[in-house]
């Protein structure tokens, strides 16, 4: 299997590849915080967290979504077979508890301050992004955004499409950061999709201003897809113009990609057929650990079955030689 360094080694001369990143990215910094494992540990369900902790454990997942895709199962065979409509009600209730928890426990086991990195991973994960031209990230974090915005080696600048008071224009912009799933940072307010930036004040950092965006009654919660299917994950994109602009963005490339930490699942199908809809031939893709292994075997195949094509190419790279974070 190619090194990541054989990978970029193989492209023309002076070009330079998109990216997409998925949770392993994220993972290579801190395994232990960002997993769902984690997530379900520090996850907050109310009065009905006993019923959906029971529903993880009897489908032994830490995932989410799953547990959405159950329910949303559940709601359909309970309106079909005419059950009564307070289960019903219940059952809707308990998708949206799920949403809501997911989008908290994510906020709150969240390193809160960009100084938890240190300097020399800033400067690896720098150097690492800045060998693309097109970054896209399902990832819901900070560390891309805290690395984007260190003044540190090397020096490399990227729009990420917003303007004056941290509102996003996008149109007209030269952005070449899309957030596909949306981000902690992300929210929107009446006038547009604004990101938070850092104040400067006490209590000013990024993750405080999300928190208190949470406290607020109604609370506003960050700009965030957590649908269980891509359909429903399409659905959620299309209702917003920051995230279909992204994901329409990724339809326009024409270089290379290169597919970081990402396991290849069925659920991002919306974003594989955005990419088949594009001009890209070539298609690098990360694998960590034992290729021959069962999880592996299913990447590359997911991977061959939905972005081969009688004029694509796809290669696969050590995810393990791409030392991101350094």
């Amino acid at each position: 299997m190619l090194t990541f360094d054989e990978a970029l080694a193989t492209l023309p001369a002076g070009t330079l590849p998109a990216v997409l990143l998925g949770n392993g990215f994220s993972q290579a910094w801190n395994a232990e915080i960002f997993n769902y494992a984690s997530l379900v540990q520090v996850a907050n369900f109310g009065d009905r967290d006993a019923q959906i902790r029971t529903l993880f454990e009897r489908l032994n997942t830490w995932d989410f979504e799953s547990v959405m895709r159950t329910l949303l199962s559940a709601e359909l065979v309970a309106e079909v077979n005419g059950l009564d409509q307070g289960i019903i009600d219940t059952i809707k209730r308990d998708q949206e508890i799920l949403k809501d928890s997911l989008l908290t426990a994510v906020s709150d086991n969240h390193p809160s301050l960009p100084n938890e990195l240190s300097k020399e991973q800033y400067e690896a994960v720098r150097k690492f992004l800045s060998r693309f031209s097109q970054i896209f990230t399902v990832n819901y974090d900070l560390l891309m955004y805290w690395a984007r915005n260190q003044d540190l080696e090397p020096r490399w600048v990227t729009d990420d499409g917003f303007r004056a008071a941290q509102l996003w224009k996008g149109f007209g912009t030269d952005q070449a950061v899309h957030f596909l799933h949306g981000g902690l940072h992300l929210y929107e307010d009446p006038t547009g999709i604004r990101k938070h930036a850092y104040t400067g004040e006490v209590g000013g950092g990024i993750v405080g201003q999300v928190r208190d965006n949470l406290n607020l009654k109604p609370p506003r919660f960050p700009l965030f897809v957590a649908e269980p299917t891509y359909q429903k994950k399409k659905e959620r994109i299309d209702r917003s113009p920051y995230l279909s602009y992204c994901l329409r963005e990724l339809t326009t490339i024409s270089t290379p990609i290169f597919i970081f930490g990402h396991s290849m699942d069925q659920n991002d199908s919306h974003i594989f057929e955005a990419i088949r809809a594009s001009a890209v031939r070539q298609i690098f893709i990360s694998v960590f650990g034992d290729e021959d292994s069962d999880a592996n075997r299913r990447l590359i195949a997911n991977a061959n079955a939905y972005l081969g094509g009688p004029l694509t190419t796809i290669n696969f790279f050590d995810a393990s030689t791409v030392a991101a974070w350094g």
